[in-house]
């Protein structure tokens, strides 16, 4: 089934830059309705009232600065911290009795929402250094170290450096994450190709071999060198050498890739047995329901794939002479599609010793695609009496499949 890679481009810690915009906004206004209420107490009105404006003005038009990672430079990092710190240090002149009964700042607890930038940007370590600075200006603006204020530096301290901390190893998670989905989407597409490299060129290499060992003569040759191409080529799919590429985005800003697949085609839900009725002929029986059995496009086209693999298989171990009979059952929330055999039966171990050998024919050609469905394949076999392969695809229900196309 054809399908195309998408990226998106998303990070566990966007929520912190929307949290911390509404912070701002709303610390903003709690500093000026702090000012308000104690209007009588200040001895400089004409401070408070500069510093508060200058401070509304600043936290609206940087509020784009505190969008995302990217657009919160370290330029911007500056200033804003030179804001709050400078709020602090106005505050004994704004109010001359402000250290002798202990009140707030200008900024308030808007300077926190200074100290979260700098962690959400830089991790702990940043957030240690700002907050740090703030603790400083505090004990500094106190004239001396209250309890309150060595409560309120030790909260803010805290309280950011661990917050840097979680945005640190989110940032971690996100990184392995990216790289869990990127190695998982370029395995699934090496075995895509591993499946139809499989279904075609091994296939035909395999019968050029058997052909020309049996003519004989130049033919033989010809068929001994398809026989090393044939090995050649298994051995690079079943050692993983044949690669997809991917697409990536950077991750220097906490950024996650996530590779969602796609098909490529959302087609109408057709017929499977219009698919399986090439397969019949002189030695396959094909045995199906009388009605319709519908399933999704590319559904129908992989699970088609899978008993034609499953048939491949019979011809090639069962002998020329070998009957095979297909089986369609359709029991509403699931299809399930039996193939049958009455070759000699695969002696216990085989298959795992031909997955070894790089023949990956039931692994990939029909287990690895009933996998990709949703589905299973369970594969029956005893020595002398036939092998029997059921397929398993789950079908969702219209409605989900019509919501499913529509995304």
């Amino acid at each position: 089934m054809a399908r195309r890679e998408r990226v998106v481009r998303m990070s566990v810690e966007q929520p912190l830059w929307r949290a911390l915009t509404g912070y701002r906004v709303l610390t903003m206004g709690y500093a000026v309705l702090l000012c308000v209420f104690g209007w009588r107490h200040y001895e400089r009105h004409w401070v408070a009232v500069g510093y508060l404006a200058f401070l509304c003005v600043w936290t609206l038009a940087t509020l784009p600065k505190v969008a995302d990672a990217a657009s919160c430079t370290k330029r911007f990092l500056v200033a804003d911290l030179a804001v709050a710190l400078a709020g602090i240090l106005l505050t004994p002149l704004a109010d001359e009795q402000v250290r002798s009964v202990d009140a707030g700042t200008l900024p308030s607890i808007w300077t926190a929402g200074a100290v979260l930038a700098y962690a959400i940007k830089g991790g702990w370590r940043w957030a240690g250094f700002a907050s740090s600075l703030v603790a400083v200006a505090n004990i500094v603006e106190r004239g001396r170290p209250t309890l309150d204020t060595l409560h309120n530096v030790l909260l803010v301290w805290v309280a950011s450096i661990a917050i840097g901390y979680v945005v640190e190893v989110a940032r971690a998670s996100e990184r392995t994450l990216a790289r869990a989905l990127e190695i998982e989407a370029a395995t699934r597409e090496r075995e895509r190709l591993a499946r139809d490299i499989h279904d075609s060129v091994l296939q035909v290499l395999a019968m050029v071999q058997r052909r020309g060992t049996a003519l004989g003569g130049e033919a033989a040759e010809l068929g001994r060198m398809a026989g090393e191409q044939e090995v050649a080529l298994r051995t690079l799919v079943a050692g993983g050498l044949i690669r997809t590429s991917y697409v990536s985005e950077d991750e220097s800003e906490g950024a996650v890739v996530r590779l969602v697949e796609e098909p490529e085609d959302t087609a109408d839900d057709v017929d499977l047995r219009t698919l399986l009725a090439p397969r019949a002929g002189a030695r396959v029986t094909l045995a199906d329901p009388g009605a319709p059995v519908p399933l999704p496009a590319p559904a129908a086209r992989e699970l088609a794939a899978a008993v034609g693999a499953a048939l491949d298989n019979v011809r090639a171990h069962a002998g020329e002479t070998a009957r095979a009979w297909i089986l369609v059952e359709d029991w509403g929330d699931e299809v399930i599609v039996t193939v049958r055999d009455d070759g000699p039966g695969i002696p216990e171990g085989r298959l795992a010793q031909a997955e070894g050998e790089g023949r990956m024919g039931v692994a990939l050609s029909i287990r690895g695609r009933l996998r990709d469905l949703g589905g299973t394949a369970e594969l029956i076999s005893v020595p002398g009496q036939g092998t029997e392969v059921e397929l398993k695809v789950p079908r969702a229900p219209r409605e989900q499949r019509g919501k499913a196309g529509a995304k």
